[in-house]
């Protein structure tokens, strides 16, 4: 197994504070697909934001992150249970959980023995759910701002792992038979400064920092100004999800 890097322990509060939050209407399909409503196991959990969301549909949540600061910052709730853990090996029982989800972190798993660890958790006609989302679509002002600091700032900067965001998961070989899901998006209406402290958890900054000693997103935050008008004025935000779900066999 990969000795793990953490990418966003050094942004955890920003992510905490700033990253989008997934639909509710996803979490109740999920519930409804899946075989029983005991147990979810949220894997990369981050800062819990899609453990709260299915605590309100299960009786109980584990979180688990490899990243310790991550989980500094989760947000509590009753029936969710944090803990340090890789997506490799949960530490929870076998044939435990009802449902797996990963939230907009599968490419930085070692797949086959993730997909083995979830084989090894889920129940019988269990789902193992995972999203992701890239770029979001805005304003055609913001869009323009944020696609070059996206394409040309920080394009070297990405990981590799970066182009499995941008297919959208396609490809990957996910285990069992795909079950068929609605489309689903996020959707916020932000000022100057939320849409900046999103753009700041990227992880591609964090490169372009390590790397050149130099900050990118003053200057990013800058152009988006001149095109903003008052910075308290709310831009509408879309990110398409890319879902996919398999059922463990019964």
């Amino acid at each position: 197994m990969a000795a793990f890097t953490d990418r966003f322990g050094a942004v955890a509060r920003a992510y905490a504070a700033f990253r989008p939050t997934y639909p509710d209407a996803l979490f109740a399909w999920l519930a409804a697909e899946s075989p029983g409503r005991a147990l979810a196991w949220d894997c990369a959990t981050g800062n819990g934001q899609a453990a709260a969301a299915l605590a309100e549909h299960f009786e109980a949540v584990a979180a688990t992150d490899a990243s310790a600061e991550q989980l500094a910052h989760a947000r509590p709730h009753p029936r969710v249970r944090y803990a340090v853990a890789p997506a490799e090996a949960s530490g929870l029982p076998d044939v435990a959980a009802d449902l797996v989800t990963v939230a907009q972190a599968l490419h930085w798993f070692d797949l086959d023995a993730f997909f083995a660890e979830a084989g090894r958790v889920l129940r019988p006609g269990g789902l193992l759910a995972v999203w992701t989302y890239a770029l979001f679509e805005s304003t055609p002002e913001v869009d323009r701002v944020v696609d070059r600091y996206h394409d040309e700032v920080l394009g070297e900067y990405w990981s590799p792992e970066r182009c499995l965001v941008d297919e959208g998961y396609a490809g990957l070989p996910f285990p069992w038979e795909p079950v068929a899901v609605p489309s689903f998006a996020m959707e916020a209406r932000w000022t100057l400064e939320q849409l900046t402290g999103y753009l700041a958890t990227w992880s591609a900054r964090q490169t372009y920092i390590e790397a050149t000693g130099e900050d990118p997103l003053p200057a990013v935050r800058d152009t988006l100004a001149a095109v903003w008008g008052e910075p308290e004025r709310e831009v509408p935000i879309h990110w398409p999800l890319a879902l996919h779900v398999r059922r463990k066999p019964a």
